[in-house]
């Protein structure tokens, strides 16, 4: 058998980019960095049918996956390495800004979240209507928006103790609530304050610039 550069065999896999791990259980292996994380934390993408890549932002679609850590760079490194077309052994046709296209998703992912929360009485916005629900304990997670200011955002939170995540913008953040913008939200302990904690770091981890107004 003839030994490649880094002393495999032709026919064994690419340690960097094999998909022969099973996709079962709660880690996957970033491609890049090849570092384990929860795959609710990590970015899924798939091969479609016409061999474009697409970000598979709620991990549903069908298809095996190809993991990326929730991280801008990694998806550039990605990008620049080929990695996606190693891994799937198949040319693939990538969008011409995968990390704003990705960006752009999870942020819609993020304000469909938290419009869901508004909908199901789990979230409440406007500084004084939501600090009354951290005084009474109400809350799980408090989100604000990244261009609010930073002594009334720092104020609002004051001694509460909650996990605070900061991403989107007040007008991105206002749509979930039917407003022109919003600064200040807090959700109610659950699921669901989870499940938007877990998006919005994602968010924070793909982003640009540190206010996503999608």
């Amino acid at each position: 058998m003839r030994i490649g550069s880094k002393g495999r065999t032709a026919t064994q896999p690419d340690p960097e980019t094999s998909l022969d791990e099973p996709e079962h259980g709660p880690l996957r292996r970033c491609l890049v960095s090849r570092a384990q994380g929860r795959r609710e934390e990590m970015l899924r993408f798939v091969a479609a049918p016409d061999g474009a890549l697409v970000f598979d932002s709620s991990a549903t679609l069908p298809g095996r996956g190809l993991w990326l850590s929730a991280d801008g760079d990694v998806i550039e490194l990605a990008v620049r390495r080929g990695v996606f077309a190693r891994a799937a052994r198949a040319p693939l046709k990538l969008p011409q800004d995968l990390r704003s296209q990705v960006e752009a998703a999870l942020a819609r992912r993020l304000v469909d979240l938290l419009g869901l929360a508004r909908r199901s009485g789990a979230a409440i916005s406007g500084f004084e209507k939501a600090r009354e629900w951290l005084q009474a304990g109400r809350g799980g997670l408090i989100v604000q928006a990244a261009d609010g200011s930073a002594d009334e955002r720092a104020r609002f939170v004051g001694g509460s103790g909650l996990p605070c995540v900061v991403v989107l913008s007040a007008g991105a953040l206002g749509k979930a609530f039917g407003r022109e913008h919003t600064v200040h939200v807090v959700i109610a302990a659950g699921r669901l304050a989870r499940m938007i904690e877990l998006e919005a770091r994602r968010l924070l981890g793909v982003a640009k610039e540190s206010v996503s107004g999608q």
